[in-house]
């Protein structure tokens, strides 16, 4: 990857990741050009030249295997060290940078959440896994088995405790869980579901909302031609080695990982009480704070488990994995743009407020976001400390808002005009904001380290 002057190298292997995910290139080589590419080879080719084709085919289905399990380790890689800590510090840098890359507002937002949505997903069903484990709540078979022995306690630092171990499970359970997070929607680019999304020419709004028929329709074919995929486009990835024990052991974990993601995206359909649960809980968080409606709007994006909880209460998904994911995010999402008064040296309300991001899971209360604080006496700073913003200091709760909507208008003008970057962004801000868009903070590369040993 190029040096770039705008970001990190953090922040380049993210955008590198995201376009290798989703974004359709003239190389080709991205999950969704792949998965294209199988779909309309399936559409083209009849039975009898499928047969006549089966050594071009294994061929392609093997390179289909390795780009799908090198992006699940690529992801793996980036928000994993053996530790529970580390894992939730690395996950919050990602889910983060995700959210800060992807615009708050204007045409492109639909596209660009669209674009994100299945790694964030991704990262989100490793963490209520985990989740699930240190609070004992995980009952389904396939997972314990990897865990024989290993103790929710033991499980907090589970590559110290046995690397044997925690190598298999990684192998055998959360490479498959992220692969099924990747593939959970790549059904919707088949022929069919394309012409139900963009209309027979191919000009309607994707992202439009779709009458009951239609929607139901394209689930079904999103669902049926996913299983497809998995099943005849991925398969199992042919066996290199010599021994037959070997080559049964190979082909024993192979078809253990393909039955458990054709399980998980079967399941999370209907998940009811079953690990499914694990996909789909993730999926709707997912789909409201990188929505693609129109009526995506920024300031609501806190209120995603208002939707949660009344899904788990219609049946629709379980609310034991609901409360588990918010244990995990808290109230506000990562990357988040929290607005909020600062106290004064005794403790007294200031006269001012500042700006802050979310960045980091297991908030001690859900309501009260850990952040980086951005800006400092009413300066943009690149170098804030990490702090716990409170109910009563935060502006996003109508309580506290009341309390700086005492502050003179010429006062919420001053301080307006200190924290906006032109007089034209100034004009679209409200005078007393319940929150901030941090896209344009972050987009400076030394703003980039939100999740770095802060300075006090």
């Amino acid at each position: 990857m190029k040096e770039s002057p705008y970001q990190t190298h953090y922040t380049r292997q993210v955008n590198y990741l995201l376009a290798k995910v989703s974004k359709q290139n003239a190389v080709k080589d991205s999950l969704v050009d792949i998965a294209i590419e199988y779909f309309q080879q399936e559409e083209f080719h009849s039975d009898e030249s499928r047969k006549n084709q089966s050594l071009l085919a294994s061929t392609q289905r093997n390179k289909r295997y390795s780009s799908l399990v090198s992006i699940a380790l690529t992801i793996l890689e980036l928000v994993e060290d053996g530790s529970f800590v580390e894992n939730n510090r690395k996950s919050s840098q990602l889910l983060g940078t995700i959210q800060l890359l992807c615009p708050t507002e204007g045409m492109k937002v639909a596209k660009t959440n669209e674009q994100s949505k299945s790694i964030y997903k991704a990262v989100l069903c490793l963490r209520l896994l985990d989740q699930l484990i240190i609070s004992d709540e995980i009952s389904d078979p396939y997972v314990k088995k990897f865990l024989t022995d290993v103790s929710p306690k033991q499980y907090l630092n589970f590559a110290t405790y046995d690397i044997i171990k925690y190598d298999r499970f990684n192998t055998q359970v959360k490479v498959p869980l992220i692969m099924a997070a990747l593939l959970q929607d790549l059904g919707n680019y088949h022929p069919s579901a394309q012409s139900i999304l963009l209309g027979s020419n191919g000009k309607l709004n994707p992202f439009r909302t779709l009458d009951v028929i239609q929607r139901k329709a394209l689930l079904q074919i999103n669902y049926r031609e996913t299983q497809k995929f998995l099943i005849e486009g991925i398969g199992i990835p042919t066996f290199i080695g010599n021994t037959r024990s070997a080559r049964q052991e190979f082909m024993k974990d192979e078809q253990d990982k393909q039955s458990f993601i054709h399980t998980l995206l079967k399941t999370s359909v209907n998940p009811k009480k079953s690990l499914g649960n694990i996909l789909k809980v993730p999926q709707v968080y997912t789909s409201i704070v990188l929505s693609t409606k129109n009526s995506y709007d920024y300031k609501l994006l806190p209120q995603v488990y208002q939707v949660l909880n009344k899904s788990a209460e219609l049946g629709a998904c379980c609310q034991v994995f609901v409360d588990a994911l918010y244990k995990i995010t808290g109230m506000f999402p990562q990357g988040f743009g929290v607005v909020y008064m600062p106290s004064g040296e005794f403790g007294e309300q200031s006269d001012c407020y500042e700006y802050a991001i979310v960045n980091a899971l297991y908030p001690k209360k859900a309501d009260e976001p850990n952040c980086r604080m951005t800006t400092r006496k009413l300066t943009f700073i690149g170098y804030g400390q990490n702090n716990t913003i409170k109910i009563n200091s935060n502006l996003y709760f109508t309580a506290t808002a009341k309390k700086i909507s005492r502050l003179s208008k010429e006062r919420l003008n001053e301080i307006l005009t200190l924290l906006s970057s032109n007089s034209e962004e100034r004009q679209k801000l409200d005078l007393l904001p319940r929150c901030w868009h941090a896209n344009q903070f972050f987009s400076v590369k030394a703003n980039q380290n939100l999740w770095n040993k802060s300075e006090s």
